[in-house]
């Protein structure tokens, strides 16, 4: 088995298959990743039983074959190798590869024990790459951290019509946001499923740049979702369970809605709550004079900030909210305004993005916070 291939197309394939490499795995061969040499073609792949990834680059392969080495290794190597052409081959047992007058040799795994990839699943429709790479990062702020839930880290995708919604909730907080989506047959049943969110940041992100992506969906829980496009393929597999229908909690009756600039209030925020203890409040005094009062800490370890505001459906509205949701919930919008819908203390609110020049929401996102009981 032999083939050459310039440094930078072997990193950037390299690189983008060993996103589905475990951090760690108790079977040696799920840390390697596959290299199939042929008819000038380079396929380099990797799977961990949860998630695949493949990609097909250009190569010159004299001497068509496959082997299975180390990918983090192999990823070390391709970082550090000189930019100039790469002559790869398996000697016997080790793999070589040679570049600008650099050397290096790599053990090889048994090719026998890989487990084949994933057969691709029906397709359902295509979406714009950079379109949902924003999205999934809008919304998986709000998913969970805690592996003991997990349905609630990963991110629910529900195709219906020409939209796909994505949604995130760590039962605190709930993003959703919808982006136009084009299904592969008209008139086709709305479906809904659960995708990891971490594995799905890092793929969106990956093909950001791929234009239109083709998505593939096969059953629910223990399912398999897939993305494809200009040689790369991925699949996730799907995690078991829902999220909480977030129709009836977005449904806010009679709120007090509150407007302010966005970049303004997040600087604020970060401000006063240096003095916050961890885990305690930042509060917000909105009043229908024009203004918001930020106030966080207590006793002598005090910070305060007024910014302008505006307040209608109450004369004043104080709330409290963990500072780094709040935080977070904040930088998921791009519009330079944002609109709060607010109950009160302890209550759901409801943030909203605005553009500058009127009232009616920019984006297709939503983000529910609980605000904190205790005002402080």
């Amino acid at each position: 088995m032999e083939f050459r291939i310039e440094r930078g197309a072997l990193a950037g394939a390299v690189g983008w298959a060993a996103k589905s490499l475990p951090a760690r795995s108790p079977v040696p061969v799920l840390g390697g990743l596959m290299l199939d040499a042929r008819e000038g073609r380079l396929r380099i792949s990797g799977f961990d039983y949860e998630a695949s990834a493949d990609i097909e680059v250009a190569a010159k392969t004299p001497a068509p074959g496959r082997v299975l080495v180390p990918g983090r290794r192999l990823l070390d190597i391709c970082r550090v190798l000189p930019d100039a052409m790469v002559r790869c081959a398996l000697e016997g047992v080790r793999f070589t590869m040679d570049g600008g007058g650099t050397r290096f040799g790599l053990s090889t795994l048994p090719v026998q024990e890989y487990p084949a990839l994933p057969e691709l699943p029906a397709r359902r429709g295509v979406v714009d790459a950079a379109e949902l790479a924003a999205a999934v990062g809008q919304v998986v702020m709000a998913a969970g951290r805690d592996d003991t839930l997990p349905v609630l880290t990963g991110i629910q995708v529900r195709l219906d019509g020409e939209s796909m919604t994505l949604a995130a909730s760590d039962r605190y907080r709930y993003a959703v946001r919808t982006v136009s989506w084009q299904p592969a047959e008209t008139g086709s049943e709305a479906v809904e499923v659960v995708v990891p969110g971490r594995r799905l940041t890092e793929i969106s992100r990956s093909l950001a740049k791929s234009g239109p992506l083709r998505v593939g969906l096969n059953g629910s829980g223990g399912g398999l979702i897939s993305f494809e496009a200009a040689g790369m393929r991925t699949t996730l597999r799907l995690l078991e369970g829902r999220l909480p229908r977030y129709d009836k909690l977005f449904a806010l009756d009679g709120p007090a809605v509150a407007v302010a600039q966005r970049e303004p209030l997040a600087d604020a925020v970060r401000r006063v709550a240096v003095v916050a203890e961890p885990n305690s409040p930042i509060r917000l005094d909105f009043s229908a004079r024009g203004t918001v009062l930020l106030q966080a800490g207590y006793e002598d370890d005090v910070a305060s900030q007024r910014l302008p505001a505006t307040l209608e459906g109450a004369d004043d509205m104080a709330v409290a909210f963990n500072p780094a949701y709040l935080l977070e919930a904040l930088a998921s919008f791009n519009a330079p305004r944002v609109r709060f819908e607010l109950l009160g203390p302890g209550q759901r609110a409801m943030l909203t993005g605005l553009p500058d020049t009127d009232h009616t929401t920019s984006e297709e996102h939503r983000h529910l916070l609980m605000s904190v009981r205790q005002l402080g």
